[in-house]
């Protein structure tokens, strides 16, 4: 607990895996935040035309895909390319274990404002094993839906031989991590098992003990199928200045966005992650195993876009950092096919009881954010 301190300018905590400070106390979330006021955007605009001439479609086919769940930040970066430059982008939606009919409403909203899309269901039993793996083995509850949202979209894309792909935000960069991408526009299907998989991709595959049929939409192309294809993956934040809520705006104005009737589970704001209710424990985990929860996140994006001064935040984080999510239990427990018992023994193995104890049942933390 000694060692443990916040980012003086928002409140990125210092457990927070790969995050680095500066001499005032800065998180390299809110150095970049500042790094980016002085960028020289109209070079990276430069760098995307060049990018879009380079697959542009000759035959009238599609130029590029973009993942999205019907949510803000999928919807923005697709309209940006159909609308702005002229792209033909087909979209490709993972069905997440769990879906709320918020964010099943939203991705019809979304398909039928004017856009290709293709929506893939990977093997549900193999999906639901591999998430079981993931929250057992990693504490990461939907492991199973991360591996695929990037490995069963890279296949398609390569099946359907278009190799640019558009995901949204370098989340490393833009709220705390590795840094290692932020002048580098193009990543490799390495970054994303390594950082975005935590390493855990093989461990977590083994552990499933499922056959090579059920994990198709699990595994990503190998070299072989890879062979002459110029894949190319980016994140139009590596193009753009990233703004949450304006994408927010945009998806609601172009493409129907609703936003949730109340706030969501560990958090003041109600128009982001509506799609699945294994968001929730997914933060409530992180919280866990870190001391920040989804509210710290949140309250970040808004102190470093000017939205909110540090003292909001800090109120704002202590009201809600952490909140159990008591309503998906039950379905938790059904879902994983577990006791609560044994659901609560997985809880245990994964809290840091540096910042943690437990009183009456539930853990409660040693600190007092600051």
């Amino acid at each position: 607990m000694a060692n443990v301190f916040w980012c003086t300018n928002c409140l990125n905590m210092s457990t927070r895996p790969r995050v680095t400070f500066d001499t005032r106390g800065w998180c390299n979330a809110c150095q970049w935040a500042e790094e980016k006021k002085r960028l020289d955007w109209a070079k990276r605009q430069d760098e995307l035309r060049e990018l879009l001439d380079k697959f542009r479609s000759k035959e009238g086919g599609f130029d590029c895909v973009v993942p999205v769940s019907g949510g803000k930040d999928g919807s923005y970066v697709a309209c940006r390319l159909r609308d702005d430059y002229g792209m033909k982008p087909l979209c490709i939606t993972v069905t997440p274990a769990l879906s709320l009919e918020l964010g099943n409403t939203n991705l019809r909203n979304f398909i039928n404002s004017g856009f290709n899309h293709i929506q893939i269901n990977p093997d549900s039993e193999a999906m639901r094993v591999l998430n079981r793996a993931g929250f057992v083995e990693k504490g990461f509850p939907y492991y199973g839906w991360l591996i695929s949202i990037q490995a069963a979209v890279v296949r398609m894309a390569v099946n359907l031989n278009i190799p640019l792909l558009f995901y949204g935000e370098d989340g490393e960069v833009e709220y705390g991590g590795s840094t290692e991408s932020k002048n580098r526009a193009i990543y490799s299907i390495e970054y994303m098992r390594r950082i975005y998989l935590e390493g855990g991709y093989e461990k977590v595959l083994n552990a499933s003990r499922l056959s090579e049929g059920q994990l198709s939409f699990f595994k990503f192309p190998s070299e072989r199928e890879l062979a002459g294809k110029d894949l190319s993956i980016t994140h139009w934040s590596y193009f753009e200045s990233w703004d949450p809520y304006r994408n927010y705006l945009v998806a609601k104005e172009k493409c129907g966005l609703q936003e949730a009737s109340e706030s969501n589970s560990g958090t003041f704001t109600n128009f982001a992650q509506n799609d699945q209710a294994l968001y929730a424990l997914h933060t409530y985990m992180m919280y866990l195993k870190f001391g920040f929860g989804r509210a710290t996140q949140d309250v970040g994006i808004e102190i470093r876009r000017g939205a909110m001064t540090r003292g909001q935040g800090v109120n704002l984080v202590r009201l809600y950092d952490g909140q159990y999510p008591e309503e998906f239990v039950p379905t938790y427990l059904e879902y994983y096919q577990m006791t609560r018992q044994e659901f609560d023994a997985v809880l245990d193995r994964w809290v840091n009881k540096d910042l943690f104890e437990k009183k009456e049942g539930r853990w409660a933390p040693l600190f007092t954010v600051e």
